[in-house]
């Protein structure tokens, strides 16, 4: 995987050519040339940014809906729902092994893969579900998603631009996700996401080649419906589906949230928890 954020400190901190010369990125005064400047605030030239005025400005047909607003994921008929399984796919071995791993953890009452409580992004789809408000700002050319999961946010581009280079990309646990509308629903396909420490449900591994498509509708009595469906061709055999719901909270709001490793030490369900409580308990 190669970064798409090009270093430039060393432009802009390195010697001169020449004796007399501005250092290479900076002005004789000692300021920032507009190629560094450029090149420090991510500029690209193929497309717009989301929040450019003229590209907010396009004309573009209507939204069919607006999910502006504050959502909680629908945990009614089960607090289980917030995970994207049962039912699974047919695993490979990596799968089938974090399968068996888990469910022995569970009999001994002991953390599994424990990498969101040592402050490891928890990505996507987990993200959705973290059992935190969500809030969500739609305009013309994104959808922004602020979760209330240690503030995390997401990105869905709605103005037509295309992926990244996967020469150039960099990986991210949320990956790079662009929608576009489908009659009344909106289709988002992600990827790019990062894997090292990436799990589903309980420590289920993804690979490079993980991609999510959600396809999000508005339901009649005010619920965001959104499918899932993932693949991954190193981890799974065809395709992984799930469906969640979520609830308007029009009352709540997203404070600010950090995960902090000293905090988690107080978390029985982290492994720095346990260790504390068997520490204490003299095992």
């Amino acid at each position: 995987m190669k970064h798409a954020i090009v270093p430039v400190l060393f432009l802009l901190l390195g010697a001169t050519a020449n004796a007399g010369q501005a250092p290479s990125g900076r002005t004789p005064g000692g300021g920032l040339t507009a190629d560094a400047e450029a090149n420090l605030a991510q500029r690209h030239d193929a497309f717009p940014g989301a929040l450019s005025p003229a590209n907010l400005a396009k004309p573009r047909p209507k939204a069919p809906f607006d999910v502006t607003g504050t959502w909680f994921i629908n945990l009614r008929q089960s607090f289980g729902d917030f995970r994207f399984g049962p039912p699974y796919p047919e695993f490979f071995e990596p799968g089938q092994t974090a399968m068996r791993e888990a469910e022995e953890a569970r009999r001994n009452n002991v953390p599994y893969r424990d990498v969101i409580g040592q402050c490891f992004p928890a990505g996507m789809p987990m993200i959705m579900t973290r059992v935190h408000p969500t809030s969500l700002i739609q305009l013309p050319t994104v959808i922004y998603m602020l979760f209330g999961f240690t503030n995390r946010m997401r990105f869905i581009y709605l103005d037509g631009r295309d992926y990244t280079d996967p020469d150039i990309v960099e990986y991210t646990y949320n990956g790079e996700s662009i929608g576009h509308w489908e009659g009344d629903a909106l289709v988002v396909r992600t990827k790019y996401m990062e894997p090292k420490n990436h799990y589903i449900d309980s420590g289920i591994p993804v690979s490079e080649k993980f991609e999510i498509v959600e396809r999000f509708t508005m339901e009649s009595d005010g619920m965001l419906r959104i499918d899932y469906t993932m693949t991954d061709e190193n981890m799974w055999k065809g395709e992984w589906k799930s469906t969640k719901r979520f609830v308007r909270q029009d009352f709540s709001d997203i404070p600010e949230s950090n995960c902090l490793p000293s905090l988690n030490e107080d978390l029985p369900s982290t492994q720095a928890g346990q260790r504390a409580i068997d520490e204490r308990a003299g095992n």
